[in-house]
């Protein structure tokens, strides 16, 4: 049985190890995507300029009303002291083509004080600028980049298939790790000494044994970020009943069809803040955003700059319908069934946010040594391939 289980351990780590090694090595750095992303680019982030602050609701429509052809998609509402105000942008619809038009980016900041803009990018696009690299690696991530086709992100879809494998393969490897009762600590062990071969081996072997769970943890999660809808909720509900989820049960428009909200964002606020003031929530409504592909408005609720939801399941969220107001769904963390906490805590979970500043930390060592995980299984196999090579031709 061992020996099948090496020989399928080998092939299903030949399969992930690039795409692994990415994963990882960007893992690591977008743990700090946004200090990283602001001192990259502090006019995307800093306000140029000192004075009272406008409204935020005012600076986005006037933004809208400047260039109507934009629809601004995410708005906080709360603006940080000595930043801009940082928006996110979706093309309208043009009437004389029935598409969208083309913006040529999705995200921008505006001078809170004057309402200029700063600044404008296309999140995610594949780009090494100094704008754009924090959202290239974070894109690459979780999509490698791969184009959409078909109506399918495929880039996630493939990025979901290799989680799936990396979760068996994690259990396979915690199983041949273990040969025998007698020889257990040699899977904890490191041979720094010795260096070479030996070394690369135990830090492959140890090195995964010592942070198993956390690599599980990892993967199972990474199910859930990607195939979230496709496979992680219908299993977990086999187990437990789960909320209908407000996306779920719509079917998205095209990229270039865009849903045209039909009523404005001070409404939805009005009736999110009656609705968070019934429910006895004391946060503040801190973001308002609209998802023109199912026609949905959400609003959370969160302090300025707890837009992450640091140190816990994330923050409140309240759900409408973008044509008439009515209620569409709630997400309030630690709340309804154990189904529902367990898909609540994926993202909080994957990114280490859950614990905070220490989990962040947590996650991008936990990217370095999935990373090194890669690169030492394939420097195994190469070698091990070499040795085979030469037997046959001795």
């Amino acid at each position: 049985m061992r020996k099948y289980l090496v020989v399928l351990h080998r092939w299903f780590g030949l399969a992930m190890a690039a795409f692994l090694l990415i994963a990882g090595a960007t893992g690591a750095v977008i743990s700090w995507d946004h200090e990283l992303d602001e001192w990259l680019n502090p006019h995307l982030f800093k306000a140029n300029s000192t004075g009272q602050y406008q409204d935020a609701l005012q600076l986005a429509n006037a933004l809208e009303q400047r260039d109507p052809k934009l629809l601004v998609t995410y708005l906080p509402l709360d603006i940080e002291a000595g930043h801009a105000l940082g928006l996110g942008v979706h093309a309208r619809m043009d009437p004389q083509t029935a598409k969208a038009y083309e913006l040529g980016y999705n995200q921008v900041a505006i001078n809170p004080v004057n309402g200029e803009i700063q600044g404008k990018r296309l999140w995610g696009e594949v780009s090494l600028s100094r704008e754009n690299l924090l959202p290239f690696l974070y894109k690459l991530h979780y999509s490698m980049h791969i184009p959409d086709m078909w109506g399918m992100e495929l880039g996630i879809l493939f990025m979901g298939i290799i989680a799936i494998i990396w979760v068996f393969d994690n259990l396979i490897a915690l199983w041949i790790s273990f040969p025998n009762v007698k020889s257990w600590r040699k899977s904890f062990v490191f041979r720094w000494k010795q260096g070479g071969r030996k070394l690369n081996f135990d830090l492959h072997r140890s090195g995964g044994v010592w942070v198993w769970l956390l690599l599980l943890l990892l993967a199972v999660t990474s199910v859930s970020m990607n195939l979230n809808f496709q496979v992680m909720r219908p299993i977990v509900e086999t187990f437990s009943t789960l909320t209908p989820n407000p996306f779920a049960s719509r079917i998205p428009n095209a990229e270039d069809q865009p849903i045209e909200p039909g009523i404005k964002r001070e409404a939805i606020l009005e009736i999110a803040r009656k609705e968070a003031s019934g429910r006895g929530w004391t946060a503040p409504a801190g973001a308002v955003f609209y998802s023109p592909a199912f026609g949905i408005y959400g609003v959370g609720f969160f302090e300025a700059g707890n837009d992450h939801g640091d140190g816990g399941l994330g923050n409140p969220w309240l759900y409408f319908d973008g044509q008439d107001g009515s209620p569409a769904g709630t997400v309030i963390p630690g709340s309804g069934s154990a189904g529902d906490i367990f898909m609540q805590a994926q993202f909080p979970l994957h990114s280490g946010r859950i614990l905070g500043l220490p989990g962040r930390v947590m996650i991008s060592i936990m990217g370095a040594i999935v990373a090194m995980l890669s690169i030492t299984g394939i420097i195994i196999w190469l070698r091990k391939r070499k040795a085979r090579l030469t037997a046959k031709t001795a």
